[in-house]
């Protein structure tokens, strides 16, 4: 059956390959890009299966705003992609106070109002589905990303949290969590300055890796979205859904060890509690 989707950040990427995929399948679909112009190949050739909204999702009251227009033009939202976003790199002494106000806003608290924007008319019309796209540092953490992945394990603690919320009114989420992706994702970046003191550490490390190409990406961006699509079509889909064999041995790596550690200090965990 043919759906109804509102997709956030879809000038490049996942979210503009999603938007054509879903098109191509006879979806409708409104999208919400930041730069006027970057949709209006898809425009021409889809017409009015296509809506395009100009959307900062730092601004709270054009979120609103927004929402409420997709709905008006759609009639109905099926399904909702949270997908605006982007990486801040660099280690955490050295990124400005402006670069993690500005990766928050955009990544952690543009998407908690997007998705409460969509809960009001998602209970008025019986449920709907809402994707969150995390990344496998929803999970997991490497050097040189701490304010994304900041961002990412925040969104994934506030929606695992409103689905239990509102799964009563009909209202369900999935988390995706790609791996390193063939995506713009490198390229758009926000740099932070360097210093020289990390050279020698696991931050420049990284740094160099990523310069150098060596860094492994293994994610087929097309297939991460037909994936993605894939979970939304279905009845039940779980709640995490990691993307690629990176993310699947990072997931697994790190939280074998969280549990490992959990259980190495069981007595000390269980010796805090009120006698009886």
């Amino acid at each position: 059956m043919l759906k109804n989707w509102l997709i956030t950040g879809t000038s490049t990427g996942l979210g503009r390959l999603m938007v054509q995929q879903l098109l191509a399948r006879g979806d409708r679909v409104a999208a919400t890009l930041r730069r006027p112009g970057a949709l209006d190949d898809l425009q021409s050739q889809y017409g009015q299966q296509l809506q395009v909204l100009v959307l900062d999702v730092t601004d709270t009251e054009q979120v609103k705003s927004v929402v409420e227009q997709a709905f008006q033009r759609l009639g109905r939202i099926d399904v909702a992609v949270s997908n605006a976003g982007y990486g801040l790199f660099g280690a955490g002494e050295e990124i400005s106070d402006a670069q993690i106000d500005r990766q928050i806003a955009t990544n952690l608290t543009g998407s908690i109002h997007f998705i409460r924007a969509l809960l009001p008319r998602m209970r008025q019309q019986g449920g709907g589905r809402i994707v969150q796209v995390s990344s496998e540092g929803g999970q997991i953490a490497y050097p040189n990303f701490s304010l994304y992945h900041a961002t990412k394990w925040g969104i994934e603690g506030f929606v695992q949290s409103v689905s239990q919320e509102v799964a009563p009114f009909g209202i369900d989420f999935i988390i995706a969590e790609p791996g390193p992706t063939a995506t713009n994702f490198g390229v758009a970046l926000d740099l932070a300055s360097p210093m020289d003191c990390y050279d020698g550490t696991p931050a420049g490390d990284l740094r160099r890796a990523i310069a150098c190409g060596s860094f492994a990406i293994r994610g087929d961006a097309a297939k991460t979205t037909s994936a993605i699509i894939a979970a939304a079509d279905s009845a039940h889909p779980a709640l995490r859904l990691a993307l690629g064999s990176n993310a699947y041995d990072s997931i697994a790596s790190g939280l074998a060890e969280r549990l490992r550690s959990l259980e190495e200090n069981k007595a000390i965990t269980l010796s805090v509690d009120i006698d009886r």
